[in-house]
């Protein structure tokens, strides 16, 4: 899908395929998907299966959630996307049962190799275990895995996965600031 040693100043990151794939998502999700009302979620998912998305059951996603690849989404069930959501993913992003992924949140799959001549552009997937909540606004970068049970605060950049299940981090860069009370057995 990423083209490698390509010029970035010149020629195209990804292969002729992807790049029509996109285009005809740009389309849909410009005119079917984005000015639906915000209680179609129904029609929402019908849109994000036609192009792939792996989707469970009562998914709720909002009408202004940017998904790059809906064929490279996987939610499990009883999940909300916010409004302002974008879900960058040059590579799979896997969310999984009970999480809330909160307005504004980021999750971002891809950058660039800093150390190559072109900067190559490189991705790496992002996967949420169950009942995670990305709160408002908060950054998640590529390959980073979530341990199940965790909170993000407002505005928290995560760069590095988090192993510790039910805690609560904040900040830039993220900290762990307390346990979370389980909340199933």
């Amino acid at each position: 899908m990423i083209v490698q040693g390509n010029d970035p100043y010149t020629q195209p990151s990804f292969s002729i395929d992807n790049r029509i794939m996109r285009a005809v998502w740009g389309v849909v999700w410009l005119i079917l998907f984005r000015p639906s009302p915000r209680p179609f979620h129904a029609w929402r998912r019908f849109l994000l299966r036609l192009f792939g998305a792996k989707l469970g059951l009562h998914v709720n996603v909002y009408p202004n959630v940017k998904v790059w690849a809906p064929w490279l989404l996987n939610i499990g069930d009883y999940v909300g996307v916010a409004d302002g959501v974008n879900l960058y993913n040059m590579a799979p992003i896997r969310i999984g049962d009970h999480c809330v992924i909160s307005q504004g949140a980021h999750l971002c799959t891809g950058s660039h190799d800093i150390d190559s001549v072109n900067f190559q552009l490189i991705a790496k997937p992002i996967s949420l275990e169950h009942y995670v909540w990305i709160c408002a606004e908060a950054f998640v970068g590529p390959g980073v895995s979530i341990a199940a049970g965790c909170v993000l605060g407002a505005r928290t950049v995560v760069v590095k996965s988090i192993a510790e299940a039910w805690t609560v981090w904040a900040g830039n860069p993220a900290v762990m600031k307390r346990l979370r009370k389980k909340v199933i057995e």
